[in-house]
């Protein structure tokens, strides 16, 4: 965009509103051009003496933009303010058109004019005149560095998530992988905090109760004493005993029969 530098100075001002009733004033001006830059502002010094007549005979500097300043979008703001020992008040304001500043100039066909405008009260009364003079530079082109779409400005290195269309952003290229600055400590990772720690050599025990059931041991069957071995096999073998007793008692006594039978018939 096509720029000139506009020179003023401002010079000084008559018939301010008194801030006070008692004491002198100690005036000073801020000036700016409103509009969408309201970056550049300046202050004068502090005139401790001209009470409501004061005067600064200081220069500024401001850079301005032919065609918006052309479109009337822009102005030049002088505020007139009174510092005091509890917080400066405001004294009054002068507002001038950059449009009226541009064809002054180009009216005259001189390089500086000297001009005067009116000065308004907080509350909107004229009290007071702001005199400066001023003259415009040269035009130039002023350059807006270019810079890749989404990118933040200002990256030392890497990819600094770029804001995308809406909200939001866009997601790290393929592949990427941020790189550690020199002289910056990264924090170490804590237990508990974002990842678990490292397993100690061995593996982690295994506790019961936690993630899965112990495993059941198979329980063997109790074993039998002596004593009761001893005792079972006692009366298993005692009646055993006695049906073989009882067995050849009788096979005695039906032999005897049959032969004294036999026996005693003969003679």
């Amino acid at each position: 965009m096509e720029c000139r530098m506009l020179d003023i100075t401002l010079i000084s001002a008559k018939g301010l509103k008194k801030a006070s009733l008692i004491g002198k004033m100690d005036v000073y001006a801020v000036a700016y051009i409103s509009g969408p830059d309201k970056s550049q502002k300046l202050k004068t010094h502090v005139d401790k003496d001209g009470g409501s007549d004061p005067s600064w005979n200081f220069p500024m500097k401001f850079t301005v933009d032919e065609a918006t300043g052309l479109q009337n979008r822009l102005t030049l703001v002088v505020e007139i303010k009174h510092e005091g020992t509890f917080g400066d008040k405001e004294v009054g304001e002068a507002h001038v058109p950059i449009k009226e500043l541009l064809e002054g100039v180009t009216k005259e066909g001189k390089s500086e004019q000297v001009v005067s405008y009116q000065v308004r009260t907080p509350s909107g009364k004229p009290k007071g005149n702001l005199k400066f003079s001023y003259k415009f530079g040269e035009k130039f082109v002023e350059t807006v560095p270019a810079y890749p779409v989404g990118m933040a400005v200002g990256s030392s290195s890497g990819y600094q998530q770029p804001y995308a269309a809406g909200g939001g952003y866009y997601p790290p290229p393929a592949g990427y992988a941020p790189q550690p600055q020199p002289g910056y400590a990264y924090p170490q990772q804590q237990p508990g905090y974002g990842y678990p720690p490292p397993p100690p050599p061995g593996g982690y025990p295994t506790q019961p109760g936690y993630g899965y059931p112990p495993v059941q041991q198979p329980q063997q069957p109790p074993k039998k004493s002596g004593l009761g071995m001893g005792l079972g096999a006692g009366l298993l073998g005692g009646a055993l005993g006695g049906l073989l007793i009882a067995d050849i008692a009788s096979d005695a006594a039906s032999g005897c029969g049959g032969g004294c039978g036999g026996g005693c018939g003969g003679f």
